[in-house]
């Protein structure tokens, strides 16, 4: 018997989630024009792509950062707590260390501002699909550094674990501790446990006092970033 050719590779599934449609057309002529990938989905609406995309399981999901009904950041930490093997690609208007640390946060694997070339983004597909982080560790280092910034203005902060660093800059940008577990992957009992030692910690009685003390001294505006828009 001859040799079986071999079989194709299987093409990189992507789902887009961007309200604009001429825009998911765009991007998705852009990557099946490829012959290597596929878009298996795509949606306007934040809420929908979190019930869609773990149905589709792509390999990536392009999230745009300003939504309708939310984020694609937002989308990105709710997707990831469900199936953490989908890749995150954030795309974005906006250049900022806010939106930066939230996508860092939320586990996303890219953040591409829109003005990014055709081909750029078709490789940064190619690299997220991969496995690879297109996150630069410099960028990452400088802003996890702004979250340390906030110890040289406040001691309290200064006996904080980085993990409960983490834990009040969620706490900050009004997440519960549902959302912060699954922001994290940790149990909710454990988030739970780790935001009664960092309120003793900080010498205050509630969340809401934590919230106050996070968006102080660990935002650099001294607002909530989400709700000036600056995760989006």
């Amino acid at each position: 018997m001859g040799e079986q050719p071999n079989a194709s590779p299987s093409p990189i599934r992507v789902f887009l989630v961007d309200d604009h449609e001429i825009v998911r057309r765009g991007i998705k002529d852009l990557l099946e024009a490829e012959g290597d990938i596929v878009v298996v989905g795509e949606t306007g609406s934040a809420d929908e792509a979190i019930n869609r995309i773990p149905a589709f399981r792509p390999h990536v999901a392009i999230l745009d950062g300003r939504l309708p009904d939310g984020t694609g950041i937002e989308v990105c930490r709710k997707v990831r707590s469900q199936d953490p093997s989908i890749a995150g690609l954030i795309l974005t208007s906006y250049d900022d260390d806010d939106a930066l640390f939230a996508a860092i946060m939320a586990g996303a694997a890219g953040y591409v501002l829109k003005q990014v070339r055709g081909g750029d983004l078709v490789d940064a597909v190619r690299r997220v699909a991969a496995g690879q982080s297109l996150l630069d560790p410099a960028v990452t280092q400088q802003v996890l550094d702004r979250v340390r910034q906030g110890v040289e203005r406040d001691p309290r902060i200064a006996r904080l674990s980085n993990q409960e660093l983490r834990i009040l800059e969620l706490i900050g940008q009004g997440l519960t501790n549902r959302e912060i577990a699954e922001a994290m992957h940790l149990a909710e009992k454990t988030v739970k446990n780790y935001t009664s030692v960092l309120l003793g910690k900080l010498g205050v009685r509630s969340r809401t006092q934590a919230a106050i003390l996070a968006t102080r001294h660990l935002t650099d505006s001294g607002t909530d970033p989400a709700s000036s828009g600056g995760y989006r």
